[in-house]
């Protein structure tokens, strides 16, 4: 008989069928271990059942019977317990397995994952965006420190957009691999502009630091210039980036030397350059035809508007400069052009009013520059067609708006004889009508001569009376002065800064002494500060014997008004007699004298400023026109 765990014994009772079984098991010793009948479990056999039953506690012995071989296909009852066995804990481990799977990959964030000491294992990406994004937000706003050349320096994030990018971060952490232990840090994924860093850099080292030599090309006039560069120590905007934002996530400062650089351009590609492209430019014109018509860059246009611009490894690339060439080709320009009008105020029924502005049309320079370049290459004739594009202008009505212009704050007349026919009387109103309407903003400075520019007869001004080397004679713009002692009254009156002005050499009844200008271009000058918080609108009206200058603007002052002292030290006119002819002037002469005044202004009831103005008038002579023995 063969022992084993598992023993069938043959078990009839009544009714049972020649399968069924009793399943015993086996003692230590050999023996038959009967369960107690407590414990025993019938199970009502089918065709295939076992039958599990108790043996009767007093049971005789049982004589041991070797069982059937199975069948070679079948597995013994022996090894059945031992699969059974070995299942269980399988399945025990399996399911031990499929928990600790289950809890290292909670989540889209692999557990164990950090990102600048936060824990962001077991998160969901949106999860983990939001908890860094918290993490980061106070660090986001401090400066990097850099310790540049030796020296510490800080750059504003926003400045050089230096930032956590903080899907990108999340996305690596995601991309992680199943860790079941311990903790993995990964860095932050940290964006920054790098030509903006390198620009502010640059700005904060010691130039005599710098002693790269970047090669250059310029024009002189329309003939190409020529340096070549030269190896030397230099900033290296790539290295200073990675370094930025290496340090910057963890507050550490970023240590950015200069390094050794050479040029990557050769004297010899530079004046491949000045042969190939430079001197090819301004050969000739060129004409551009915007909307069926046409205008000239001149070679001289051409040389202004071409510059060559080396990266930062010092290799050169031709470019076209579209503010520079619009300023040398602004009188051509204007040929196919039409300026923004600008938003401004004006007069309406006796009250300021903001008047909207207009868009213009201008040859769309950044559109036209590609052609450009490429016909700048190519022999005469050179021909390229070029855009309109709108041009809003740069005066809105709400810049307008916040000027305040809304009240009258002083106004000053002075009176004329001749008429309006009389060239003096010409001049002034000339004058009056090319200031009428202009603005002053706040902390700007009006300059007449700057305004109106060269008064000539090409702008319709005459030959009146001037005063010239102390002495009167006719000349252009004669009486553009009654118009600058009207302008600068109503100035001083509204209480503007005295910027420039200088009184007559003789004293003229028909102004108020002291307080009054001359002009003459380009060697005098009006010129006054508006040092008030709002704009300033100048109207200037004319009739045929006076002429008025208004401020229009916000009232800051309660009063400005002058007190004169007495006139001193008079003295008589001579009498001068001049040899006849047109240039001479006779006049009755007018006594010379110093006097003081003092302009003296109030706000909120009290004195808040007291200017004084003095000036000594020369006697004038008595001219007359021969007669001298």
């Amino acid at each position: 008989m063969t022992s084993g765990p598992d023993w069938f014994v043959p078990h009839p009772r009544p009714g049972a069928r020649p399968d069924d079984t009793v399943i015993l098991n086996e003692t230590p010793d050999g023996g038959v271990a009967v369960p107690d009948e407590a414990d025993a479990t019938v199970a009502l056999p089918t065709s295939s059942d076992t039958v599990i039953m108790p043996a009767p506690r007093e049971a005789p012995a049982i004589e041991r019977l070797e069982p059937e071989p199975p069948p070679p296909s079948s597995s013994t009852p022996r090894k059945r317990g031992k699969w059974l066995v070995t299942a269980g804990v399988v399945g025990l481990l399996a399911v031990g397995v499929g928990g600790a799977a289950a809890y290292v990959t909670a989540g889209d964030i692999p557990r164990g994952i950090e990102v600048l000491g936060l824990d962001l294992g077991a998160l969901t990406v949106a999860e983990a965006e939001k908890a860094l994004r918290d993490h980061v937000a106070a660090r986001s706003a401090q400066p990097a420190r850099v310790r540049l050349d030796g020296k510490d320096v800080t750059v504003a994030p926003d400045a050089v957009g230096l930032t956590i990018d903080v899907p990108a971060t999340v996305q690596a952490a995601s991309g992680e691999g199943v860790r079941f232990f311990g903790t993995k840090s990964i860095p932050p994924s940290v964006r920054v502009d790098e030509a903006k860093l390198t620009a502010a850099l640059r700005k904060q080292v010691d130039t005599e630091r710098v002693t790269v030599r970047r090669p250059a090309i310029a024009f002189r006039g329309v003939e190409p210039v020529t340096a070549y560069g030269e190896p030397g120590l230099d900033l290296d905007g790539t290295m200073a980036a990675e370094r930025v934002r290496e340090a910057w996530p963890v507050a550490g400062v970023a240590d950015v030397p200069l390094t050794t650089r050479t040029p990557a351009m050769t004297r010899e590609q530079v004046d491949a350059l000045v042969t190939d492209v430079a001197k090819p430019a301004v050969a000739a014109p060129v004409t551009v035809t915007v909307g069926g018509r046409s205008f000239q860059l001149t070679p001289a246009a051409i040389a202004k508007g071409l510059v060559f611009r080396a990266d930062t490894e010092g290799r050169l690339s031709p470019a076209i400069d579209g503010k520079r060439l619009r300023t040398a080709a602004s009188g051509e320009l204007r040929k196919v052009e039409t300026a923004a009008k600008p938003a401004t105020v004006r007069l309406q029924d006796g009250k300021p009013q903001v008047v909207p502005g207009a868009p213009g049309r201008l040859v769309d320079v950044t559109a036209l520059a590609p052609t450009l370049l490429e016909a700048l290459a190519g022999p005469a004739p050179r021909a390229v067609t070029g855009v309109l594009a709108s041009a809003e202008s740069e005066t809105s009505v709400a810049d307008v708006t916040e000027l305040g212009i809304k009240e009258k704050v002083s106004t000053f007349t002075t009176y004329f004889t001749g008429g309006r026919s009389s060239p003096r009387s010409q001049n002034i109103i000339t004058v009056a009508k090319a200031v009428d309407g202009a603005v002053v903003r706040p902390g700007a400075t009006f300059s007449l001569n700057g305004h109106t520019g060269e008064r000539n007869y090409a702008k319709g001004y005459k030959d009146a009376p001037v005063i010239v080397n102390g002495v009167l004679e006719p000349g252009v713009g004669g009486g553009a002065s009654q118009f600058t002692t009207t302008l600068f009254n109503a100035a001083y009156y509204a209480g503007l800064e005295d910027v420039e002005h200088k009184p007559h050499s003789f004293y003229f009844s028909r102004y108020p002494s002291v307080i009054e200008s001359t002009i003459f271009y380009p060697t005098l000058d009006l010129k006054f500060k508006n040092t008030t918080p709002y704009g300033i609108l100048i109207d200037t009206a004319t009739t045929g014997r006076s002429v008025t200058v208004t401020m229009w603007s916000t009232k800051v002052y309660d009063s400005v008004k002058t007190v004169y002292g007495p006139r001193r030290n008079v003295t008589s006119p001579p009498t001068v007699h001049r040899d006849p002819g047109p240039k001479c002037i006779s006049s009755s002469g007018l006594p010379g004298f110093t006097q003081d005044a003092w302009r003296v202004i109030r706000k909120d009831g009290q004195e808040v400023e007291r200017e004084k103005f003095s000036w000594r008038y020369d006697p004038e002579p008595r001219f007359v026109c021969g007669g001298a023995e």
